[in-house]
């Protein structure tokens, strides 16, 4: 079950959908404008955003970039215009599926079941830790130190990644060849090495988290 909310302008649009989505078994709150909803993200976590574009005091596509700034929360953006450019705006600020009114309440069931799905994969997958001053931010690829974003090749991303996701395990170095690389690499140890020293320069002092195991590989300590 899934904490939605519901926020357009339109009283009988809310209820239409609340309904719906009540019966899929989800707990279901209302907005009737874009003030209103970025309160309520302030104030509550939710799952999912239906939320419409055209509303009085702050429209959707701005609700949406300010909710943005604090949480990461899937939208779906409703909308009388169907447009190309309406919905590559939508895109290009982070909505995660549009659909045009009027819209079949079935039908917007089953994004949110494609939205949330693809959304609990992402997470399962991807999150945010950080380390003291270190910031590793895997779902968006973006690692910081002290505040300054680092910056690194693809490969000592992947490294780090990996580390990170099994941090406080040991790991030979035959496990990161065939985890980072990839079973059909042609490398040796010399390889993990010399990446593992590129990554411990570029995460400066924060290098102290990345332990040597003597014979062995490495290791990502910290608590």
């Amino acid at each position: 079950m899934a904490h939605i909310l519901i926020v357009d302008d339109e009283a009988n649009i809310r209820k239409v959908v609340r309904e719906y989505a009540e019966f899929e078994g989800h707990q279901v709150s209302e907005a009737s404008n874009g003030m209103e909803a970025v309160k309520l993200c302030t104030d509550n976590d939710f799952d999912l955003i239906i939320m419409d574009v055209m509303m009085p005091r702050l429209d959707g596509y701005s609700a949406c970039k300010e909710i943005r700034k604090s949480k990461n929360i899937p939208v779906i953006m409703l909308s009388a215009r169907g447009e190309e450019y309406d919905k590559l705006f939508g895109f290009e600020i982070g909505v995660d599926d549009y659909v045009v009114k009027p819209f079949s309440p079935k039908e917007l069931m089953a994004r949110v079941k494609a939205v949330l799905k693809r959304d609990s994969g992402a997470k399962e997958i991807s999150d945010r830790y950080k380390f003291e001053g270190l910031d590793v931010d895997i779902s968006g690829r973006e690692v910081y130190v002290n505040g300054e974003r680092a910056s690194m090749t693809p490969k000592e991303y992947d490294l780090l990644f990996f580390l990170v996701k099994n941090k406080n395990i040991a790991l030979s170095r035959d496990k990161l060849l065939e985890e980072v690389w990839g079973y059909d690499f042609f490398g040796d140890d010399r390889t993990v090495d010399t990446h593992i020293k590129m990554l411990r320069n570029s995460l400066g002092e924060y290098r102290k988290f990345i332990v040597t195991l003597r014979g062995m590989g490495y290791k990502f300590e910290a608590d």
